[in-house]
């Protein structure tokens, strides 16, 4: 019996229960740790699925880890939509999230609920995720408004890794954390459900979240998270260009 199954009451297998907002927000209150892992077709999106994942993320990473890009900045909306169908075909009971590519969210909130209603609309997301703190605070507001679930991301944020140096650890100085923690209240504020905190120190990610009233899903960013996220390519060693710590 596979992670999603459970047994009913004739003692056949049945499909779990979907993943909702509802639910990842009861698992926070809880203390229970929520997971979420990517995908990018159709059977990484079964996988995904079929582990007992709380969250499916259609992550930008795709870029470099299923079509070769050097970077995850060339990815286009119309590339992202095509896999965010397929991994929806085979990813049911997860809740299921995208991220805006680079390019489509920036310049506007009115461009970003515009390529934010296209994923919902065309490609079967629950949600978006798009990277950036106060700066984006905004544009996240504009897009929860309309009724569109926003999944923040700070810290390393992958598509500005040229304007930080390469894929840095971010939030080392005083300085740095007190802006990463800004950063994440203003999300929040924003309207986010929930916060992805990438490449950041252990105890500085743990002290966002205490001063938090959403989950935060940590990549690098220590065990103290209330959920974690990893790049299924990564996890299974599928992808050796780089090997993350």
């Amino acid at each position: 019996m596979t992670p999603q199954q459970k047994t009913g009451a004739g003692g056949g297998a049945v499909a779990r229960s979907k993943v909702t907002i509802k639910t990842i927000n009861r698992m926070y209150k809880n203390g229970e740790p929520i997971s979420m892992m990517t995908a990018q077709d159709y059977p990484s999106g079964m996988m995904v699925d079929r582990a007992g994942i709380d969250m499916c993320l259609v992550g930008d990473s795709l870029a470099m880890v299923a079509l070769g890009y050097d970077s995850t900045n060339p990815l286009t909306v119309e590339e992202m939509l095509h896999h965010c169908r397929a991994v929806a075909r085979g990813c049911k009971s997860p809740f299921l999230v995208v991220d805006l590519p680079y390019g489509s969210f920036e310049v506007s909130p009115e461009e970003a609920v515009r390529a934010s209603m296209r994923f919902m609309k065309e490609a079967n997301a629950e949600a978006i995720k798009l990277e950036g703190g106060q700066e984006m605070a905004a544009t996240i507001e504009r897009i929860t408004r309309i009724g569109v679930p926003v999944v923040g991301h700070i810290g390393l944020t992958p598509q500005r890794q040229s304007a930080l140096g390469g894929f840095r650890v971010q939030g080392k100085t005083a300085k740095q954390a007190e802006r990463l923690l800004q950063d994440a209240l203003a999300v929040q504020e924003a309207g986010a459900f929930c916060i992805v905190l990438e490449a950041i120190p252990p105890q500085i990610a743990a002290y966002i979240t205490r001063r938090l009233s959403v989950p935060t899903i940590g990549i690098g960013a220590g065990a103290q998270c209330s959920g974690q996220v990893l790049v299924q390519n990564d996890a299974l060693g599928l992808f050796d260009r780089f090997v993350p710590k």
